[in-house]
Formats: C-alpha cells, sequence, structure tokens
C-alpha cells in the first residue's frame, strides 16, 4: 500500500464510503418500513377477521334469540293453531316458561359476548322467576349486572329489586330502586323506579313513601304518574 494518497483517491474513497453507508441507511430504512407495512397488514387481517367471526356469532345468535322468544311469547292452548299449525304453543304457562328457560339459556351460554346472548341471559332470568325459581334468577341477573351494557344493567338491577320487594327483603330492594332513580337510564326511567320504590316502602316506612309520592307529584306534575301518586297517598296507612 502507497504511504501517501492523494487528494484524488482519499476523494474517491469518501465518495465510496458514503455510498456503501448510503446504501446501507436506505437497505435498513427499508427494511424496518417492510416490516412495519406487514405488522399494520397482521393487525388489520386481525381485526377485520375477528369482526367477521364477531359479527357471524352475533348472527347466528340472533336466529336462536328469535326461536327462544317465540317459545317465550307461545299461546297457552291444549292444540295447535289451525290457522298456524307451525306456531309453538303449550299446555301450561309453567311448560312454556320451562322450555323457554332452556332455550334463552343456551343462547346465553353459547353466544356469552354478544349483545343477543346478554339479552338472553336476561330473559331466561324472566322466566326463573315465572316459574318462582327466585334464587336462580338472581344468579342470572347479576351476572348481567357486572356488564358493560348500561341499558341492560339498569334492567337487570331493577328486576333484582323486585324479586327482593317479592321476597320481603324491603330494605335491600329500596336500596337497590334508590340507586337506580339516581342513574336512571332509557329503560327504567325515574318515575318507574321511584313509583316502585314508594311501593316498596309502603309497609315498612309509610312517611317515607308518602315522601316519595310528594316527590313523584312534584317532579312529574299533571301526568299518569302524579296521578298514581295521588292514588299512592290516599291507600297509604293512616299513621303515615
Amino acid at each position: 500500500m502507497p504511504e501517501h494518497i492523494s487528494r484524488k483517491e482519499l476523494k474517491q474513497d469518501k465518495i465510496h464510503d458514503a455510498i456503501e453507508h448510503g446504501a446501507e441507511a436506505v437497505f435498513s430504512h427499508t427494511t424496518v418500513l417492510a416490516a412495519a407495512i406487514l405488522a399494520v397488514v397482521i393487525v388489520a387481517v386481525g381485526y377485520f377477521g375477528w369482526s367477521f367471526y364477531r359479527d357471524r356469532k352475533t348472527v347466528q345468535a340472533t336466529a336462536a334469540l328469535d326461536v327462544a322468544m317465540r317459545a317465550y311469547s307461545a299461546r297457552i292452548a291444549p292444540a295447535p293453531d289451525p290457522n298456524d299449525p307451525g306456531d309453538p304453543f303449550y299446555p301450561t304457562e309453567a311448560a312454556r316458561s320451562q322450555d323457554a328457560v332452556q332455550k334463552f339459556s343456551a343462547v346465553a351460554d353459547k353466544y356469552p359476548s354478544t349483545n343477543p346472548g346478554r339479552l338472553a341471559r336476561y330473559y331466561a332470568a324472566l322466566c326463573y322467576e315465572d316459574l318462582d325459581r327466585q334464587n336462580q334468577a338472581l344468579e342470572e341477573l347479576k351476572k348481567i349486572s357486572s356488564g358493560k351494557d348500561k341499558e341492560l344493567v339498569a334492567m337487570a338491577q331493577y328486576q333484582i329489586g323486585v324479586i327482593y320487594e317479592r321476597t320481603g327483603k324491603s330494605a335491600d330492594a329500596a336500596k337497590v330502586f334508590r340507586d337506580l332513580a339516581d342513574h336512571s337510564s332509557v329503560f327504567v326511567p325515574r318515575p318507574l323506579v321511584l313509583l316502585e320504590l314508594a311501593e316498596t316502602l309502603r309497609q315498612s316506612d309509610p312517611k317515607q313513601a308518602a315522601s316519595v309520592y310528594e316527590q313523584l307529584k312534584k317532579e312529574f306534575p299533571n301526568t299518569a304518574v302524579s296521578d298514581e301518586a295521588d292514588r299512592g297517598l290516599e291507600t297509604l296507612a293512616p299513621k303515615s
């Protein structure tokens, strides 16, 4: 190797090195960009694949829920309807509720992450109530209460309050109804919950019941709710 390198040779070597480094940088950048694009593609495919799977499951769950709803609302009769022989019918309400609860439970268990599946669990609880199986109804309703659907959670909480009231747990029922009144929803509106609260308090605390009725009259004057509150006040025990 010569001891001295001319300026021209040195310049050529620098240019050569720059080209090499530039090529390496471009190759490195291209590799990173390709990896990033591949990652985006994988995420996109995964997302659309999951969306397709979820939508497909929702369609299946909706169809199964429709079958269960037909059973839930079927006729009570000793024989099929001559005009619609394929329509379901049951000899008793208990038989109808028993079949419906099995169908709703199957939908809820098979499609738990879909909206139809969650709604099926709610209707299963209603069927358990119809069958006087209150503990099982509460079990199903409490599963719904831990969900994220505000309206369905409110519906479940309302039914829990109703069951508490029917089973003599007035204090628990009143607590549920008060909470719902403070966080009313579209399907469980405040006046409905307050009327239920007043009804719950009628025997255990008539003065509080009267206070709730008066509150209803104040908040909803000149309405059917106000008229219902008037009737409630008229029928309260004299000690109130």
